[in-house]
Protein backbone atom coordinates (compact mmCIF):
# COMPACT_ATOMS: atom_id res chain seq x y z
CA UNK A 1 0.00 0.00 0.00
CA UNK A 2 1.28 3.56 -0.86
CA UNK A 3 1.52 5.60 2.18
CA UNK A 4 2.03 9.79 2.49
CA UNK A 5 3.70 11.49 5.39
CA UNK A 6 1.70 13.48 7.40
CA UNK A 7 2.46 17.12 6.74
CA UNK A 8 2.07 18.21 10.40
CA UNK A 9 5.49 18.77 12.14
CA UNK A 10 3.81 17.56 15.55
CA UNK A 11 1.62 14.81 14.34
CA UNK A 12 -1.26 13.59 16.26
CA UNK A 13 -2.88 9.65 16.89
CA UNK A 14 -5.20 8.67 18.28
CA UNK A 15 -5.76 5.19 19.87
CA UNK A 16 -8.74 3.51 20.65
CA UNK A 17 -8.40 1.17 23.18
CA UNK A 18 -5.94 1.49 26.21
CA UNK A 19 -4.34 -2.86 26.41
CA UNK A 20 -1.23 -3.90 26.03
CA UNK A 21 -1.32 -3.53 22.52
CA UNK A 22 -3.12 0.42 22.32
CA UNK A 23 -0.33 0.81 25.09
CA UNK A 24 2.16 -0.42 22.86
CA UNK A 25 1.35 1.53 19.70
CA UNK A 26 1.64 4.51 21.55
CA UNK A 27 5.18 3.49 23.63
CA UNK A 28 7.06 2.60 20.07
CA UNK A 29 5.58 5.58 18.17
CA UNK A 30 6.47 8.13 20.69
CA UNK A 31 10.21 6.39 20.71
CA UNK A 32 9.88 6.28 16.90
CA UNK A 33 8.83 9.94 16.29
CA UNK A 34 10.67 13.16 18.10
CA UNK A 35 7.61 14.84 17.71
CA UNK A 36 4.32 12.90 17.58
CA UNK A 37 1.47 13.21 20.56
CA UNK A 38 -0.83 10.36 20.99
CA UNK A 39 -3.57 10.14 22.65
CA UNK A 40 -5.34 6.98 24.09
CA UNK A 41 -9.16 6.63 24.66
CA UNK A 42 -10.91 4.04 26.73
CA UNK A 43 -14.37 3.27 27.69
CA UNK A 44 -13.74 1.97 31.19
CA UNK A 45 -12.55 3.37 34.12
CA UNK A 46 -8.95 3.61 35.66
CA UNK A 47 -8.98 0.70 38.32
CA UNK A 48 -5.01 1.42 39.82
CA UNK A 49 -3.62 4.56 40.88
CA UNK A 50 -0.91 3.71 37.79
CA UNK A 51 -2.75 3.38 34.93
CA UNK A 52 -2.82 -0.20 33.71
CA UNK A 53 -1.80 -2.44 36.24
CA UNK A 54 -2.66 -5.60 36.82
CA UNK A 55 -5.51 -6.59 39.20
CA UNK A 56 -3.14 -9.63 40.39
CA UNK A 57 -1.44 -7.37 41.98
CA UNK A 58 -3.97 -5.80 44.68
CA UNK A 59 -3.11 -7.04 48.30
CA UNK A 60 -6.62 -6.22 49.40
CA UNK A 61 -9.10 -8.83 48.74
CA UNK A 62 -11.81 -5.82 49.14
CA UNK A 63 -9.96 -3.34 46.68
CA UNK A 64 -9.00 -6.32 44.43
CA UNK A 65 -13.06 -7.42 43.80
CA UNK A 66 -13.76 -3.91 43.65
CA UNK A 67 -11.34 -3.46 40.74
CA UNK A 68 -12.70 -6.41 39.08
CA UNK A 69 -16.25 -5.31 39.10
CA UNK A 70 -15.06 -2.17 37.99
CA UNK A 71 -14.28 -3.80 35.06
CA UNK A 72 -17.30 -5.29 34.37
CA UNK A 73 -18.31 -2.57 31.41
CA UNK A 74 -21.72 -2.04 31.52
CA UNK A 75 -23.31 -4.58 33.90
CA UNK A 76 -21.45 -4.12 37.34
CA UNK A 77 -19.47 -1.76 39.57
CA UNK A 78 -19.35 1.98 40.18
CA UNK A 79 -19.69 3.13 36.65
CA UNK A 80 -22.79 1.05 35.53
CA UNK A 81 -24.85 3.71 34.54
CA UNK A 82 -21.94 5.68 32.89
CA UNK A 83 -21.51 3.00 30.61
CA UNK A 84 -25.22 2.55 29.33
CA UNK A 85 -27.14 0.31 30.55
CA UNK A 86 -29.92 0.73 32.58
CA UNK A 87 -29.75 -0.01 36.09
CA UNK A 88 -33.64 -2.45 35.91
CA UNK A 89 -31.90 -4.95 33.56
CA UNK A 90 -30.93 -7.95 35.99
CA UNK A 91 -27.40 -9.14 34.86
CA UNK A 92 -25.79 -8.31 38.29
CA UNK A 93 -24.89 -11.34 38.94
CA UNK A 94 -23.31 -11.84 36.04
CA UNK A 95 -22.74 -15.28 33.82
CA UNK A 96 -19.30 -14.70 33.45
CA UNK A 97 -16.48 -16.82 32.78
CA UNK A 98 -14.11 -15.09 34.80
CA UNK A 99 -14.28 -12.08 36.93
CA UNK A 100 -13.26 -8.87 35.30
CA UNK A 101 -15.07 -9.39 32.66
CA UNK A 102 -18.70 -9.39 30.95
CA UNK A 103 -20.01 -11.38 28.36
CA UNK A 104 -20.79 -10.24 24.67
CA UNK A 105 -24.36 -12.67 25.02
CA UNK A 106 -24.77 -10.93 28.59
CA UNK A 107 -28.62 -11.43 28.22
CA UNK A 108 -30.28 -8.18 29.07
CA UNK A 109 -31.63 -5.36 26.95
CA UNK A 110 -29.25 -4.37 24.20
CA UNK A 111 -26.96 -7.89 24.21
CA UNK A 112 -25.45 -9.45 21.98
CA UNK A 113 -26.03 -12.72 20.65
CA UNK A 114 -23.78 -15.66 20.96
CA UNK A 115 -25.36 -19.08 20.71
CA UNK A 116 -22.93 -21.22 19.70
CA UNK A 117 -19.88 -18.58 21.25
CA UNK A 118 -21.93 -18.52 24.49
CA UNK A 119 -18.54 -17.58 26.84
CA UNK A 120 -17.02 -14.57 24.34
CA UNK A 121 -16.64 -11.95 26.65
CA UNK A 122 -14.66 -8.67 27.32
CA UNK A 123 -13.37 -6.32 29.89
CA UNK A 124 -13.82 -2.49 29.97
CA UNK A 125 -11.07 -0.77 32.02
CA UNK A 126 -7.82 1.11 31.39
CA UNK A 127 -5.81 -1.77 30.65
CA UNK A 128 -8.10 -3.67 28.94
CA UNK A 129 -7.59 -7.46 29.68
CA UNK A 130 -3.76 -6.69 30.51
CA UNK A 131 -5.14 -6.17 34.16
CA UNK A 132 -6.67 -9.36 34.51
CA UNK A 133 -4.85 -11.87 31.99
CA UNK A 134 -2.58 -14.50 33.19
CA UNK A 135 0.36 -13.18 32.09
CA UNK A 136 1.50 -16.17 29.91
CA UNK A 137 3.88 -15.61 26.55
CA UNK A 138 5.03 -18.28 25.47
CA UNK A 139 6.35 -17.95 21.59
CA UNK A 140 4.59 -19.30 18.91
CA UNK A 141 6.92 -21.99 17.27
CA UNK A 142 6.21 -23.15 13.48
CA UNK A 143 2.72 -23.28 11.36
CA UNK A 144 2.11 -20.61 14.59
CA UNK A 145 4.30 -17.61 13.34
CA UNK A 146 3.29 -15.38 10.49
CA UNK A 147 4.48 -16.88 7.29
CA UNK A 148 4.82 -13.79 4.92
CA UNK A 149 7.24 -12.14 8.15
CA UNK A 150 10.93 -12.52 7.37
CA UNK A 151 12.75 -15.29 9.99
CA UNK A 152 14.81 -12.70 11.17
CA UNK A 153 12.65 -9.72 11.46
CA UNK A 154 10.63 -11.42 13.42
CA UNK A 155 13.00 -12.75 15.60
CA UNK A 156 13.22 -9.08 16.48
CA UNK A 157 9.63 -8.23 16.75
CA UNK A 158 9.05 -11.08 19.50
CA UNK A 159 11.87 -9.88 21.43
CA UNK A 160 10.88 -6.53 21.49
CA UNK A 161 7.47 -7.79 22.87
CA UNK A 162 9.33 -9.82 24.90
CA UNK A 163 11.44 -6.52 26.62
CA UNK A 164 7.79 -4.44 26.72
CA UNK A 165 6.60 -7.70 28.58
CA UNK A 166 9.63 -8.00 31.03
CA UNK A 167 9.46 -11.84 29.86
CA UNK A 168 10.41 -14.00 31.84
CA UNK A 169 11.69 -17.57 30.78
CA UNK A 170 12.19 -19.80 34.23
CA UNK A 171 9.91 -18.34 36.40
CA UNK A 172 9.48 -19.91 39.97
CA UNK A 173 12.09 -22.15 38.27
CA UNK A 174 13.63 -22.28 42.15
CA UNK A 175 10.34 -23.81 43.15
CA UNK A 176 10.88 -27.48 44.23
CA UNK A 177 7.53 -28.44 44.05
CA UNK A 178 7.13 -27.07 40.62
CA UNK A 179 10.47 -28.84 39.56
CA UNK A 180 8.91 -32.05 41.00
CA UNK A 181 5.62 -31.66 39.12
CA UNK A 182 8.24 -31.23 36.04
CA UNK A 183 10.34 -34.45 36.62
CA UNK A 184 7.02 -36.26 37.06
CA UNK A 185 5.56 -34.84 33.84
CA UNK A 186 8.94 -35.64 31.88
CA UNK A 187 9.01 -39.25 33.26
CA UNK A 188 5.54 -39.56 31.67
CA UNK A 189 5.70 -37.30 28.53
CA UNK A 190 9.83 -36.98 27.95
CA UNK A 191 10.48 -39.69 25.30
CA UNK A 192 7.64 -38.58 22.95
CA UNK A 193 8.62 -34.93 23.04
CA UNK A 194 11.58 -33.44 20.14
CA UNK A 195 14.37 -32.17 21.68
CA UNK A 196 13.60 -28.42 23.25
CA UNK A 197 10.31 -28.90 23.05
CA UNK A 198 9.82 -31.14 26.01
CA UNK A 199 8.21 -30.20 29.57
CA UNK A 200 9.71 -26.85 31.25
CA UNK A 201 8.44 -23.87 32.95
CA UNK A 202 5.91 -21.39 31.32
CA UNK A 203 7.77 -17.89 30.26
CA UNK A 204 5.61 -15.34 31.73
CA UNK A 205 5.34 -11.75 31.68
CA UNK A 206 6.15 -9.72 34.90
CA UNK A 207 9.12 -9.10 37.69
CA UNK A 208 10.15 -11.39 40.50
CA UNK A 209 10.09 -10.06 44.29
CA UNK A 210 12.06 -11.53 46.50
CA UNK A 211 9.38 -13.83 48.63
CA UNK A 212 9.40 -16.06 45.37
CA UNK A 213 6.09 -14.15 43.83
CA UNK A 214 5.64 -12.42 40.98
CA UNK A 215 4.75 -8.71 40.48
CA UNK A 216 2.63 -9.70 36.98
CA UNK A 217 2.47 -7.13 34.09
CA UNK A 218 -0.23 -5.45 32.67
CA UNK A 219 -0.71 -2.41 30.69
CA UNK A 220 1.49 -0.37 32.87
CA UNK A 221 4.69 -2.24 32.17
CA UNK A 222 4.26 -1.89 28.57
CA UNK A 223 4.01 2.08 28.84
CA UNK A 224 7.29 2.11 30.68
CA UNK A 225 7.68 5.80 30.45
CA UNK A 226 4.93 6.65 29.31
CA UNK A 227 3.42 6.41 32.69
CA UNK A 228 5.96 7.88 34.13
CA UNK A 229 5.87 11.92 34.74
CA UNK A 230 9.22 12.46 34.98
CA UNK A 231 10.12 10.58 31.26
CA UNK A 232 10.13 13.43 28.60
CA UNK A 233 8.00 11.26 26.35
CA UNK A 234 4.87 11.26 28.98
CA UNK A 235 4.67 14.85 27.84
CA UNK A 236 3.80 13.74 24.42
CA UNK A 237 1.17 11.24 26.09
CA UNK A 238 -2.45 11.19 27.47
CA UNK A 239 -4.75 8.44 28.54
CA UNK A 240 -8.52 9.58 29.09
CA UNK A 241 -10.47 7.21 30.91
CA UNK A 242 -14.13 6.65 30.36
CA UNK A 243 -14.14 8.34 26.92
CA UNK A 244 -16.78 6.26 24.47
CA UNK A 245 -15.38 6.23 20.55
CA UNK A 246 -18.77 6.40 18.59
CA UNK A 247 -17.14 6.00 14.94
CA UNK A 248 -13.61 7.14 13.56
CA UNK A 249 -14.02 9.71 11.21
CA UNK A 250 -13.00 9.26 7.13
CA UNK A 251 -12.81 10.77 3.89
CA UNK A 252 -11.46 9.80 0.80
CA UNK A 253 -8.96 6.83 2.25
CA UNK A 254 -7.86 8.85 4.88
CA UNK A 255 -8.78 9.06 8.70
CA UNK A 256 -9.27 12.47 10.48
CA UNK A 257 -9.98 11.75 13.66
CA UNK A 258 -12.58 10.27 15.83
CA UNK A 259 -15.94 10.95 17.61
CA UNK A 260 -15.54 10.32 21.47
CA UNK A 261 -18.38 10.47 23.33
CA UNK A 262 -16.94 11.59 27.63
CA UNK A 263 -19.07 9.30 29.68
CA UNK A 264 -18.74 11.59 32.66
CA UNK A 265 -20.55 14.19 30.69
CA UNK A 266 -22.55 12.30 28.23
CA UNK A 267 -21.25 15.60 25.51
CA UNK A 268 -19.64 14.15 22.26
CA UNK A 269 -16.64 15.80 20.22
CA UNK A 270 -14.28 14.99 17.47
CA UNK A 271 -11.47 14.55 18.02
CA UNK A 272 -9.01 15.89 15.13
CA UNK A 273 -5.51 13.03 14.57
CA UNK A 274 -3.22 12.63 11.60
CA UNK A 275 -3.82 8.68 12.25
CA UNK A 276 -5.80 6.47 14.30
CA UNK A 277 -5.47 2.79 15.69
CA UNK A 278 -8.33 0.67 16.75
CA UNK A 279 -6.97 -1.59 19.32
CA UNK A 280 -10.27 -2.23 21.52
CA UNK A 281 -10.43 -6.03 21.23
CA UNK A 282 -11.60 -9.14 18.95
CA UNK A 283 -14.91 -7.99 18.14
CA UNK A 284 -15.18 -4.37 19.04
CA UNK A 285 -12.34 -2.93 17.03
CA UNK A 286 -14.58 -4.68 13.72
CA UNK A 287 -17.64 -3.28 15.42
CA UNK A 288 -16.19 0.32 15.89
CA UNK A 289 -15.31 0.08 11.90
CA UNK A 290 -18.52 -1.20 11.00
CA UNK A 291 -20.18 1.55 12.34
CA UNK A 292 -18.00 4.03 10.21
CA UNK A 293 -18.40 2.61 7.26
CA UNK A 294 -15.25 1.21 6.84
CA UNK A 295 -16.27 -2.54 6.03
CA UNK A 296 -13.50 -4.56 4.12
CA UNK A 297 -15.02 -8.07 2.80
CA UNK A 298 -13.07 -10.07 5.91
CA UNK A 299 -13.67 -7.66 8.34
CA UNK A 300 -15.16 -10.38 11.35
CA UNK A 301 -14.58 -13.25 9.97
CA UNK A 302 -11.78 -15.97 9.87
CA UNK A 303 -12.69 -16.03 14.09
CA UNK A 304 -10.61 -18.70 15.90
CA UNK A 305 -9.83 -19.02 19.38
CA UNK A 306 -8.13 -21.94 21.37
CA UNK A 307 -10.36 -24.72 22.79
CA UNK A 308 -9.61 -25.59 25.85
CA UNK A 309 -9.83 -29.01 27.82
CA UNK A 310 -9.35 -28.22 31.53
CA UNK A 311 -8.46 -30.29 35.06
CA UNK A 312 -7.99 -30.40 38.48
CA UNK A 313 -5.50 -32.33 40.71
CA UNK A 314 -4.58 -32.84 43.59
CA UNK A 315 -0.76 -33.91 43.73
CA UNK A 316 -0.05 -37.01 45.10
CA UNK A 317 2.44 -36.91 48.68
CA UNK A 318 4.10 -39.95 47.67
CA UNK A 319 4.65 -39.30 43.99
CA UNK A 320 6.53 -35.95 44.62
CA UNK A 321 8.37 -36.88 47.69
CA UNK A 322 10.72 -38.44 44.88
CA UNK A 323 11.80 -35.51 43.93
CA UNK A 324 11.20 -33.01 46.74
CA UNK A 325 11.42 -33.16 50.66
CA UNK A 326 9.13 -32.29 52.83
CA UNK A 327 11.50 -29.95 54.14
CA UNK A 328 11.49 -28.14 51.05
CA UNK A 329 7.70 -27.91 51.23
CA UNK A 330 7.78 -26.37 54.45
CA UNK A 331 10.14 -23.92 53.23
CA UNK A 332 7.96 -22.95 49.98
CA UNK A 333 4.75 -23.18 51.92
CA UNK A 334 6.65 -20.39 54.53
CA UNK A 335 7.98 -18.52 52.14
CA UNK A 336 4.57 -18.34 49.89
CA UNK A 337 2.52 -17.32 52.69
CA UNK A 338 4.18 -13.51 52.62
CA UNK A 339 2.35 -12.99 49.26
CA UNK A 340 -0.77 -14.49 49.96
CA UNK A 341 -2.76 -12.22 47.40
CA UNK A 342 -1.66 -14.50 44.75
CA UNK A 343 -2.03 -18.56 45.00
CA UNK A 344 -0.01 -19.36 41.87
CA UNK A 345 3.62 -21.09 42.98
CA UNK A 346 4.73 -22.05 39.89
CA UNK A 347 3.88 -22.49 36.45
CA UNK A 348 5.09 -25.60 33.76
CA UNK A 349 4.34 -26.28 30.46
CA UNK A 350 4.60 -28.54 27.38
CA UNK A 351 4.95 -26.74 24.24
CA UNK A 352 3.30 -27.06 21.21
CA UNK A 353 5.42 -29.04 18.76
CA UNK A 354 4.50 -30.33 14.89
CA UNK A 355 3.78 -33.05 14.08
CA UNK A 356 2.99 -34.71 16.88
CA UNK A 357 1.99 -32.23 20.12
CA UNK A 358 0.25 -29.44 18.15
CA UNK A 359 -1.34 -28.48 21.23
CA UNK A 360 -0.22 -26.50 24.32
CA UNK A 361 0.00 -27.67 28.20
CA UNK A 362 -0.18 -25.20 30.95
CA UNK A 363 0.31 -26.70 34.68
CA UNK A 364 -0.22 -23.68 37.42
CA UNK A 365 0.68 -24.89 40.67
CA UNK A 366 -0.88 -23.29 43.68
CA UNK A 367 -1.72 -24.70 47.50
CA UNK A 368 -5.20 -24.08 47.24
CA UNK A 369 -7.35 -25.38 44.19
CA UNK A 370 -8.93 -22.91 42.17
CA UNK A 371 -12.73 -23.60 43.64
CA UNK A 372 -14.16 -24.94 47.01
CA UNK A 373 -13.56 -28.14 47.93
CA UNK A 374 -16.31 -29.48 50.30
CA UNK A 375 -14.53 -30.35 53.49
CA UNK A 376 -15.58 -34.46 53.83
CA UNK A 377 -13.99 -34.02 50.04
CA UNK A 378 -10.64 -36.53 51.01
CA UNK A 379 -8.58 -34.20 49.00
CA UNK A 380 -9.40 -30.80 50.44
CA UNK A 381 -6.36 -29.33 52.51
CA UNK A 382 -4.04 -31.38 50.57
CA UNK A 383 -0.85 -30.89 51.95
CA UNK A 384 1.32 -31.23 48.81
CA UNK A 385 -1.28 -28.62 47.09
CA UNK A 386 -2.70 -28.57 43.64
CA UNK A 387 -2.47 -28.18 39.96
CA UNK A 388 -4.95 -26.71 37.50
CA UNK A 389 -4.05 -27.36 34.50
CA UNK A 390 -5.36 -27.48 30.75
CA UNK A 391 -4.49 -28.02 27.03
CA UNK A 392 -5.28 -25.54 24.37
CA UNK A 393 -6.04 -26.22 20.77
CA UNK A 394 -5.78 -24.56 17.56
CA UNK A 395 -8.94 -23.94 15.80
CA UNK A 396 -7.79 -23.68 11.99
CA UNK A 397 -9.35 -20.29 10.50
CA UNK A 398 -12.39 -20.78 8.42
CA UNK A 399 -14.39 -17.86 6.50
CA UNK A 400 -17.65 -19.15 8.48
CA UNK A 401 -16.39 -18.34 11.88
CA UNK A 402 -16.69 -14.85 12.84
CA UNK A 403 -19.00 -11.67 14.01
CA UNK A 404 -21.60 -9.95 11.82
CA UNK A 405 -23.43 -6.80 12.48
CA UNK A 406 -27.15 -5.54 12.60
CA UNK A 407 -27.18 -1.67 11.68
CA UNK A 408 -31.12 -2.09 12.42
CA UNK A 409 -30.53 -3.44 15.97
CA UNK A 410 -28.18 -1.51 18.60
CA UNK A 411 -26.62 -2.56 21.46
CA UNK A 412 -26.72 -1.23 24.87
CA UNK A 413 -24.02 1.53 23.83
CA UNK A 414 -26.23 2.03 20.07
CA UNK A 415 -23.56 0.64 17.76
CA UNK A 416 -24.53 -2.55 15.44
CA UNK A 417 -25.51 -5.10 17.64
CA UNK A 418 -22.90 -8.59 17.51
CA UNK A 419 -23.93 -12.18 16.44
CA UNK A 420 -21.23 -14.31 16.72
CA UNK A 421 -21.29 -17.69 14.37
CA UNK A 422 -18.49 -20.29 15.30
CA UNK A 423 -18.44 -24.52 14.89
CA UNK A 424 -15.60 -26.92 15.08
CA UNK A 425 -14.90 -29.04 12.40
CA UNK A 426 -13.49 -33.01 12.53
CA UNK A 427 -10.13 -30.84 12.43
CA UNK A 428 -10.49 -29.67 16.03
CA UNK A 429 -12.20 -32.70 17.59
CA UNK A 430 -10.07 -35.12 16.67
CA UNK A 431 -7.34 -32.75 18.40
CA UNK A 432 -9.55 -31.92 21.19
CA UNK A 433 -9.99 -35.73 21.67
CA UNK A 434 -6.55 -36.37 21.75
CA UNK A 435 -5.05 -33.42 24.08
CA UNK A 436 -8.17 -35.02 26.31
CA UNK A 437 -6.20 -38.40 26.63
CA UNK A 438 -3.04 -36.48 26.82
CA UNK A 439 -4.57 -34.46 30.08
CA UNK A 440 -5.68 -37.69 31.42
CA UNK A 441 -1.94 -38.90 31.28
CA UNK A 442 -0.67 -36.07 33.12
CA UNK A 443 -3.26 -35.97 35.87
CA UNK A 444 -2.68 -39.76 36.86
CA UNK A 445 1.17 -38.92 36.30
CA UNK A 446 0.53 -36.30 39.14
CA UNK A 447 -2.12 -37.60 41.28
CA UNK A 448 -5.52 -37.98 42.01
CA UNK A 449 -8.12 -35.47 40.09
CA UNK A 450 -10.62 -33.92 41.97
CA UNK A 451 -11.84 -31.91 38.71
CA UNK A 452 -11.74 -34.73 35.59
CA UNK A 453 -10.74 -33.25 32.19
CA UNK A 454 -13.86 -31.52 30.51
CA UNK A 455 -14.29 -29.08 27.35
CA UNK A 456 -15.02 -25.71 28.30
CA UNK A 457 -18.17 -24.18 26.12
CA UNK A 458 -16.81 -21.72 23.30
CA UNK A 459 -15.60 -18.60 23.94
CA UNK A 460 -13.82 -19.90 27.08
CA UNK A 461 -10.20 -19.44 26.59
CA UNK A 462 -10.39 -15.23 25.91
CA UNK A 463 -8.10 -16.02 23.51
CA UNK A 464 -10.16 -14.45 20.54
CA UNK A 465 -8.24 -14.28 17.29
CA UNK A 466 -8.62 -13.40 13.54
CA UNK A 467 -11.62 -10.96 13.11
CA UNK A 468 -8.98 -8.19 11.90
CA UNK A 469 -6.51 -9.92 10.44
CA UNK A 470 -3.19 -9.61 8.63
CA UNK A 471 -2.67 -10.35 5.07
CA UNK A 472 0.08 -10.20 2.32
CA UNK A 473 -2.40 -9.33 -0.43
CA UNK A 474 -5.53 -7.11 -0.47
CA UNK A 475 -7.91 -10.53 -1.75
CA UNK A 476 -10.43 -10.16 0.43
CA UNK A 477 -9.33 -12.62 3.13
CA UNK A 478 -7.94 -10.02 5.34
CA UNK A 479 -8.19 -6.96 6.95
CA UNK A 480 -5.02 -5.21 7.48
CA UNK A 481 -1.57 -5.32 5.07
CA UNK A 482 1.32 -6.83 6.96
CA UNK A 483 2.10 -3.75 9.10
CA UNK A 484 -1.39 -3.31 9.94
CA UNK A 485 -2.73 -0.79 8.03
CA UNK A 486 -6.45 -1.41 6.89
CA UNK A 487 -6.75 -2.10 3.27
CA UNK A 488 -7.59 1.14 1.27
CA UNK A 489 -6.21 3.29 4.16
CA UNK A 490 -3.11 5.67 4.57
CA UNK A 491 -2.98 5.89 8.08
CA UNK A 492 -5.73 3.53 10.03
CA UNK A 493 -4.36 0.58 11.80
CA UNK A 494 -5.85 -1.98 13.48
CA UNK A 495 -4.18 -3.86 16.64
CA UNK A 496 -4.48 -6.63 18.88
CA UNK A 497 -5.18 -10.49 19.05
CA UNK A 498 -7.85 -9.69 16.11
CA UNK A 499 -4.82 -9.10 13.43
CA UNK A 500 -3.17 -12.80 13.99
CA UNK A 501 -3.60 -14.57 10.78
CA UNK A 502 -2.67 -17.88 11.84
CA UNK A 503 -3.89 -21.28 13.81
CA UNK A 504 -2.34 -21.14 17.29
CA UNK A 505 -2.17 -22.77 20.46
CA UNK A 506 -0.32 -19.54 22.37
CA UNK A 507 -1.31 -17.75 24.59
CA UNK A 508 -1.72 -14.61 22.14
CA UNK A 509 -0.58 -11.69 23.38
CA UNK A 510 3.37 -11.52 22.72
CA UNK A 511 1.91 -12.37 19.11
CA UNK A 512 0.12 -9.59 18.89
CA UNK A 513 1.95 -7.23 20.95
CA UNK A 514 4.83 -8.27 18.08
CA UNK A 515 2.92 -7.47 15.08
CA UNK A 516 1.92 -4.12 16.56
CA UNK A 517 5.47 -3.46 17.02
CA UNK A 518 5.87 -3.48 13.25
CA UNK A 519 2.76 -1.59 12.49
CA UNK A 520 3.38 1.37 14.91
CA UNK A 521 7.25 1.56 13.51
CA UNK A 522 5.64 1.59 10.26
CA UNK A 523 3.34 4.13 11.38
CA UNK A 524 6.04 5.92 12.78
CA UNK A 525 7.57 6.18 9.14
CA UNK A 526 4.26 7.31 7.74
CA UNK A 527 4.26 10.12 10.44
CA UNK A 528 7.68 10.72 8.81
CA UNK A 529 9.24 9.38 11.82
CA UNK A 530 12.75 7.29 12.03
CA UNK A 531 11.70 3.63 12.52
Amino acid sequence: MTTASSSSPHPVVAVVGSGPIGCAYAREVLENHPTARVVVFEAGPQLTKTPGQSVRNIADPAEKQRAREMSQGPQSGTHREDLGLPAGVAVEGMFTAREGTHLIDFGGEGTGHAPTFPAAAASTNVGGMGAHWTCAIPRPEGAEKVPFLPEHEWEELITRAEELLHAQSSAFSDSPVGAAIRALLEEEFGAELPPGRGVGTLPVAGDPQPDGSMQWAGADTVLGPLADPASSLSERFELRDLSFVRAVEHRDGRVTGVRVEDLRTRETSTFAADAVVVAADAFRTPQLLWASGIRPPALGRYLTEHPVVISTVALDGERMSRFATEAELDAELARRSQNAADPVAAVNRIPYSEPDHPFSLQVMYAEVPPFQLDPSNPHAGNRWGYVNMGYGMRKQPRVEDGVTFDDDELDYRGLPTMTIEYGLTGAEEAEIEAATRRLRRAGDALGVFVAPPRLLPPGSSLHYQGTTRIGQHDDGTSVADPDSRVWGFENLHVGGNGTIPTATTVNPTLMSLAIAVRGARALARTLGGQA
